[in-house]
C-alpha cells in the first residue's frame, strides 16, 4: 500500500509543521490522509513507528537531493558547491532534515532513537524504518562517500582519492556550519568555492 503510506507520511509531516509532535494525533493523521486509523496502525504499528518512518523518509529525500546535486554539473567544484547549497536549503526548508543534520532535536519534534528497534512489521518499508537511523556524523560520511564515488574516475590513484575525500568532507562540513550559522553575502557557495580553491580541490 505505498500510496497510502506516502499519504500518511505527508499528513504526518504537515501536522508536525503546524503543531508539536506530542500534539499530533494518529486519528487526525489518518483522517487527513483519507484512510482509516486501522490502516495507519497496520502500516506503522504505533506513533513511534510513524515517527521513525517519517524521519527515514526525510533522510532518504535529503540523500536523493545530494545525488541530484552531484549529477548536475561537469566541474567537480560546481558539484560540491551544489551539494553544499542543497544541504543548507534542505535544512532551512525541512525541520526534520535540520534536526538530523545537526543533532538538535527540539521538544516540538519526534526524537526516535538512532539505534534499531525490534520490528515485527509485515511491511518491508517499516522494517527498514525500524533499523538504525543516521546520526549527524553518519550523514557527513554518507555525503562524503557519495561525492567521492561520483567525482573519482575509474583508476583514480589512492592518494588522489584520499585528497578528494578530504575536499568532499570539507564541503559537507562547511555546509553544516552554514546550517547552524547562516553565512552573509555570497552564501555557502562562496565559502565552499573559496575553501576548495585554497585547498587545491
Amino acid at each position: 500500500m505505498p500510496a497510502a503510506r506516502e499519504s500518511l507520511l505527508d499528513a504526518a509531516y504537515t501536522a508536525l509543521v503546524r503543531r508539536p509532535w506530542s500534539a499530533v494525533r494518529m486519528v487526525d493523521v489518518a483522517a487527513a490522509a483519507g484512510v482509516s486509523r486501522q490502516t495507519l496502525y497496520n502500516e506503522f504499528g504505533s506513533k513511534d513507528g510513524l515517527a521513525r518512518a517519517l524521519v527515514r523518509r526525510e533522510a532518504d529525500g535529503y540523500l536523493a537531493g545530494v545525488d541530484r546535486a552531484l549529477a548536475g554539473y561537469s566541474d567537480p567544484r560546481d558539484r560540491l558547491t551544489a551539494t553544499a547549497e542543497w544541504t543548507t536549503s534542505a535544512a532551512r526548508d525541512n525541520i526534520l532534515v535540520r534536526a538530523m543534520l545537526t543533532g538538535c532535536w527540539s521538544e516540538r519534534l519526534p526524537a526516535p532513537a538512532l539505534t534499531s528497534v525490534p520490528s515485527t512489521s509485515a511491511v518491508p518499508a517499516q522494517r527498514r524504518a525500524d533499523g538504525p537511523l543516521p546520526s549527524p556524523g553518519d550523514f557527513v560520511a554518507l555525503v562524503r562517500d557519495r561525492a567521492v564515488t561520483s567525482l573519482a574516475g575509474p583508476g583514480t590513484p589512492k592518494s588522489d582519492t584520499a585528497d578528494l575525500a578530504r575536499s568532499c568532507e570539507l564541503a559537507v562540513r562547511l555546509a553544516l556550519s552554514c546550517v547552524a550559522a547562516p553565512p552573509g553575502e555570497g552564501g555557502v557557495a562562496d565559502l565552499v568555492r573559496g575553501a576548495l580553491h585554497r585547498q587545491g580541490g
